[in-house]
């Protein structure tokens, strides 16, 4: 659009050019009238002429009393005076004449005379080479299409990144220092005969921070970073994935010592022959031009491949080799210590009011990578400019967690008291079957305020980090899920469709004790389905489901068995305190929400394990 509405200007520019050089060399609507010399005389004679202007030596431009212009022309060897004495006119009417002899000479005259030819072969040469040019633009960018689309960030610039900019992952950290030395001191390590890796890959879940610490990486040893996206290789018209890698070694080789990090690698990088085309397959050729580059690539050339994935399983093993992607770095969530120094970075902009303590913050987002901990602040940040404050207190903060984790608040929906006691019960259930077992975590927050699509939430926070989970704690957590149907069954005798998403939460979780952690004693310590086994076209879909018929059927019984127990259990806590249940509804109805403390004054301290 912008090269459209430049050359729309320029077009229009050359008009009014062009009109302009023509309104000056044409001659005006008003024409003067041509007259002959004998009529030129007989109004001299009568005084009607008060001037006579002479161009050219023979063209005569007359001017009336009345301010008519008349033309005449006359021979080149007589003068006007000759020519008017001659027709016989006095030296007396002579003198009321101003007679006048205009020469033109110089650039003026000539380009006026030579104006109307020039100008035709001017605007035909300048359409001809504006054609050219939109020509010669179209050829550049035919010959560009398999040139690189990287984009090159100077790290030495005010703005770079370096590891003091990326909190958590101190491991990850430690291991890619190497990769800095490499850089920066080559012949340390190439003079004990030590070759400089080729390839890091940075593995972890989305949004853990795989780019941010790519670009530390090139901030610490100073050097050039080539960013590119693995999508960005591959285009419809077969090898211009290949010519972008070439192309993009080539740079890259120029400019060392450097780092190409390429992002999203699984795009170009999923492991070959799984699917239609062959080896010519457009992705497939860009794989196998990676892989040629990254090992024909000389030791002593310091260019550093690193890419990012969060995908490692699907990745083609000739990628993963020694000689390529030489090193393995995983980028974990961050844990409660890690998660409260990633909020300090991010709240170095923005004005905290003084009784924000991120410590707090950092205790109620266990699961929050470093994307969602900047979300966080920054959703913390809008609320507080819509309420027209200068500060961001801490209760903002909370709600911003639980605005990212369940959506905004549906102050429009309006419940009726029936459903409205319904949904008290239900989350009263959740929070009461959670309380009196041991080894759930503690509630937090029961509220009956929508958001999202939840009607009302219970919000379970853990203590602390946690990485292992036992049998156990998935017993009690199917308990506490089913605990908000329980309720709906003791103290209504019915059951609404408010549960449904907890049923799924349910048999999801049952279905992954049996088949994925071998946690069921009648299937004994063994996995069932290959969830790494990725589905694609042209492969067989039965290698999925590795177990028989029958199998599949104890399956099922496991899975249901479990279910129901958890249920029985859920009824039977619910049942048993029941008046808890009624005084946390009985608040619930009144304030809508329901904080910790409030929560363990009804119910009690929750039971240790």
């Amino acid at each position: 659009m912008k090269n459209l509405f430049g050359k729309f200007i320029t077009a229009l520019v050359v008009l009014a050019l062009i009109l302009g050089v023509f309104s000056m060399i044409t001659p005006s609507f008003n024409e003067p009238t041509v007259v002959s010399l004998s009529q030129v005389a007989s109004a001299v004679k009568s005084g009607e002429i008060t001037s006579v202007v002479v161009k050219e030596n023979t063209k005569l431009f007359i001017t009336t009393k009345d301010n008519k212009q008349q033309i005449a022309t006359k021979e080149v060897s007589e003068s006007v005076s000759e020519m008017l004495t001659n027709l016989g006119v006095t030296a007396e009417e002579l003198k009321t004449v101003d007679i006048r002899v205009d020469n033109e000479k110089g650039v003026g005259a000539s380009l006026t005379s030579w104006l109307p030819f020039i100008l035709p072969f001017v605007i035909v040469l300048f359409v001809i080479f504006f054609f050219l040019r939109q020509v010669q633009g179209a050829n550049n960018k035919a010959m560009s299409f398999g040139q690189t689309q990287a984009r090159m960030f100077n790290q030495n610039a005010k703005n770079k990144i370096t590891f003091a900019d990326v909190e958590g992952n101190k491991e990850a950290k430690i291991e890619l220092e190497e990769i800095v030395e490499f850089l920066k001191h080559p012949q340390k390590f190439t003079s004990l005969g030590a070759k400089i890796p080729k390839g890091v890959l940075l593995m972890g879940s989305p949004g853990t921070g795989k780019t941010l610490m790519a670009k530390a990486v090139a901030g610490e040893a100073g050097v050039p970073f080539f960013s590119i996206s693995g999508s960005e290789f591959v285009e419809m018209f077969v090898g211009v994935g290949a010519s972008r890698v070439r192309d993009l070694f080539k740079k890259a080789k120029k400019s060392a010592p450097c780092i190409i990090f390429i992002d999203e690698i699984d795009a170009v990088g999923r492991q070959r022959g799984a699917g239609l085309g062959g080896s010519h397959d457009e992705r497939e050729q860009t794989l196998n031009q990676i892989l040629v580059e990254m090992d024909g690539m000389e030791t002593k050339v310091n260019v550093i491949v690193m890419a990012a994935t969060n995908r490692p399983d699907v990745l083609d093993p000739a990628l993963l080799r020694p000689g390529r992607f030489d090193r393995r770095v995983v980028i974990d969530m961050p844990d409660i210590k890690d998660r409260e120094a990633i909020l300090k970075v991010h709240a170095k902009d923005k004005p905290l009011a003084s009784d924000v303590a991120l410590d707090v913050i950092a205790q109620r987002t266990p699961g929050f990578s470093g994307a969602d901990l900047a979300n966080l602040l920054n959703e913390a940040a809008i609320a507080t400019a819509r309420a027209n404050k200068k500060q961001i207190a801490h209760q903002t903060v909370l709600d911003s967690i639980e605005k990212v984790l369940l959506g905004p608040e549906r102050k429009s929906h309006i419940m009726s008291e029936k459903e409205k006691l319904v949904t008290a019960y239900h989350e009263a259930g959740h929070a009461v079957v959670a309380h009196y077992q041991p080894h759930t975590d503690p509630v937090h927050k029961v509220s009956i305020i929508s958001r999202g699509r939840a009607g009302g939430y219970t919000l379970k926070l853990p203590t602390q980090d946690k990485s292992l989970h036992t049998k156990q704690e998935f017993i009690e957590d199917l308990a506490m899920i089913l605990g908000g149907q329980a309720a709906e069954e003791v103290f209504f005798k019915d059951v609404s469709t408010g549960p449904s998403s907890d049923l799924r939460k349910a048999t999801e979780l049952a279905k992954a004790i049996v088949m994925e952690y071998g946690m069921n004693d009648r299937l004994g310590p063994r996995t069932f389905g290959d969830k790494n086994d990725m589905v694609f076209l042209g492969k067989d879909l039965a290698h999925a489901r590795d177990y028989s018929e029958s199998i599949a059927q104890v399956i099922d019984e496991e899975i249901e068995k479990l279910v129901k127990e958890a249920k029985k259990t859920a009824v039977s806590l619910v049942t048993k305190y029941k008046d808890q249940m009624d005084a946390v509804v009985k608040e619930l109805m009144t304030k809508e929400t329901l904080e910790r403390a409030e929560f363990e004054a009804i119910c009690g301290a929750k039971p240790s394990k």
